[in-house]
């Protein structure tokens, strides 16, 4: 197992964090999720990667919740992590120094602009075993999130109802974006009840504007292997640019009737690739 850098903390923190480590699911096989057999037909291939769940801009960790409970049933340690959304490549070195405190073999799992997010961090990293796009960006190296929209030859409108708020330390021109909420369920959610969409719309996340057009850094598929499920009724990224994206990457490739939110629609099928990812 590689070693991964730790930060480093006073001396009683490292004496809490090792007393809760040992308690832990995610410190070693010893408790009665590590130790749960795989369900399916596949063999248990020894211990278990953790699954990293990074969500994309106007939402949040939430949306990973029923995949995340059928991964966790299965014995595998999640994170979710809290995604920035200030700059794929800045994103990424937060995610990649996030990484750095976790012990063992990883599988990056990306929604929407979290894909540009891992396609950044894991890139050098030998401990990321496999990447998963769900719906997402996978830019190659210069590529803007923006750019990447037009590959395929398909077309988004999410711009055009865009909520635009100042947030502090801006650089200049730049700004917070959010769907507007009155097009936020045909836009983002179509397929999802319009209350459970509605109260999504009012506790999105922003994402700044200028994340848009920052040009992605070398790309992390290009060397670790990658697995894509494609949103066929996806109105934020045009599935024609999803499907291009992963031909790509070379990436293994589901796709489904979905809107934008795969893993809250079809959370079973989201969960079986990124199982395949963490078995292979």
């Amino acid at each position: 197992m590689t070693r991964r850098r730790v930060t480093r903390p006073t001396a009683l923190i490292a004496a809490l964090a090792t007393a809760l480590l040992a308690l832990s699911p995610v410190a070693g096989s010893t408790s009665p999720a590590a130790t749960r057999g795989t369900q399916g037909s596949y063999p248990d291939p020894g211990p278990k990667p953790t699954i990293v769940l990074v969500h994309g801009a106007f939402a949040d960790s939430s949306g990973w919740e029923a995949v995340a409970d059928r991964l966790t049933d299965r014995g595998y340690p999640v994170l979710a992590f809290s995604n920035p959304l200030r700059g794929p490549v800045s994103d990424g070195e937060y995610l990649r120094q996030f990484l750095e405190t976790v012990p063992g073999p990883l599988v990056l799992v990306g929604h929407s602009y979290g894909g540009a997010v891992i396609t950044n961090a894991a890139t050098g990293d030998p401990d990321v075993k496999a990447l998963v796009y769900v719906a997402a960006y996978a830019p190659a190296e210069g590529e803007s999130v923006a750019a990447a929209n037009q590959l395929g030859g398909g077309h988004t409108v999410v711009t055009d109802h865009l909520v635009v708020r100042p947030y502090p330390g801006a650089p200049p021109n730049d700004a917070d974006a959010y769907i507007d909420p009155a097009w936020f369920h045909r836009l983002f959610a179509q397929d999802l009840p319009r209350d459970q969409a509605r109260f999504m719309a009012a506790g999105q996340r922003p994402g700044a504007l200028g994340a848009l057009l920052i040009p992605s850094g070398p790309p992390a598929w290009e060397e670790i292997p990658s697995w894509y499920v494609v949103a066929n009724q996806d109105r934020i990224i045009p599935p024609e640019a999803e499907r291009a994206m992963a031909e790509r990457a070379g990436a293994t490739t589901v796709q489904v009737n979905s809107s934008h939110v795969v893993m809250m629609t079809q959370p079973g099928t989201v969960t079986r690739v990124i199982l395949d990812a963490a078995r292979s």
